[in-house]
């Protein structure tokens, strides 16, 4: 009897050894599964090549009558002055970005406007039936500017929200966010215009966004992408495109062909519909105010 009691206090002390050691591996293991996930997740924001941290902006409140500011663009990349619209007015405003008042020029009558920018010398100013308004920077700081060309039928009947300029080759583009022969396509159309010195404008190539490719590089394909604003990249050619609806930032090369994309936390970006590069490559995207906040601008300071 004594044998036995004996060697019931063996097996009890070796089974209590190998459950120790089964707990300490169990831990290792699962250790080394959180370090390794981890690491996945530190390689894959090492991945990123955007030279901008989208969680890190420079927040600049707008005021009231910028609650719905849905273009921004700054002349020569000067950032001391922005220059921006609104949704419902046509008024240009501009303001230094820590200004608590605006000042505006009166442009045109009520309606949907959508995205400005500056090229030789003129402002120009995208409402969201593709109807642009025209007009020289020496008008701005008068009540209401005189000499303003409005150009009509000068791109397929859509919805249009993007509007940017290309100085280096005197062109601009105009973006659609969504139109049914697109939307079939599973492609946004992007139109080119060369600008002349008196800013009359001819056609100069139609390019294409491809939905598909978006949907590859971002992963999903939860919703149809609906882009909200463009502008291009002085330093690396790129085009940077907005999606509020999606909240998504796209990178292309300089054809348009997708490289990349890039999430946008709601958090930030209320509504995302503006976007901007300054002269130091700094990148500005200006959003809508919601229910408990103004309307702003984000600056993102270029990595060094």
């Amino acid at each position: 009897m004594k044998y036995n009691k004996t060697l019931l206090a063996s097996g009890l002390l070796i089974a209590s050894a190998f459950l120790s050691v089964s707990c300490v591996n169990s831990n290792r293991e699962d250790k080394q599964k959180d370090s390794d996930s981890t690491t996945a997740s530190v390689s894959g924001a090492e991945k990123s090549n955007l030279p901008y941290d989208l969680t890190k902006p420079v927040k600049y409140n707008m005021p009231q009558n910028l609650f719905e500011i849905s273009g921004i663009v700054f002349h020569n990349g000067d950032p001391r002055e922005v220059f921006a619209i609104q949704d419902e007015d046509g008024d240009l405003f501009h303001l230094g970005l820590r200004d608590k008042e605006s000042k505006f020029t009166k442009f045109g009558g009520k309606g949907d406007y959508e995205d400005v920018t500056i090229i030789k010398n003129y402002f120009v100013v995208l409402k969201s039936n593709g109807e642009l308004h025209t007009f020289p920077i020496a008008e701005l700081g008068k009540p209401k500017a005189g000499n303003v060309t409005k150009t009509k039928n000068l791109v397929p009947k859509a919805e249009y929200e993007g509007l940017a300029a290309d100085e280096k080759n005197n062109m601009i583009y105009v973006l659609t966010k969504d139109s049914k022969a697109d939307s079939k396509a599973k492609a946004s159309s992007i139109y080119g215009f060369k600008v002349a010195d008196d800013a009359s404008l001819t056609a100069a190539g139609e390019f294409s966004l491809s939905h598909k490719a978006i949907e590859k590089a971002s992963g999903s394909s939860k919703s149809r992408f609906r882009p909200s604003a463009l502008a291009k990249n002085p330093q690396t050619n790129e085009w940077y495109i907005l999606s509020s609806v999606n909240k998504l930032l796209v990178v292309t090369d300089a054809d348009f062909k997708v490289k990349t994309t890039y999430p946008l936390d709601p958090q930030l970006f209320n509504q995302p519909e503006g976007i901007a590069f300054d002269r130091d490559n700094n990148l500005y995207i200006s959003n809508e105010g919601g229910t408990l906040s103004a309307g702003n601008i984000l600056m993102f300071k270029l990595k060094k």
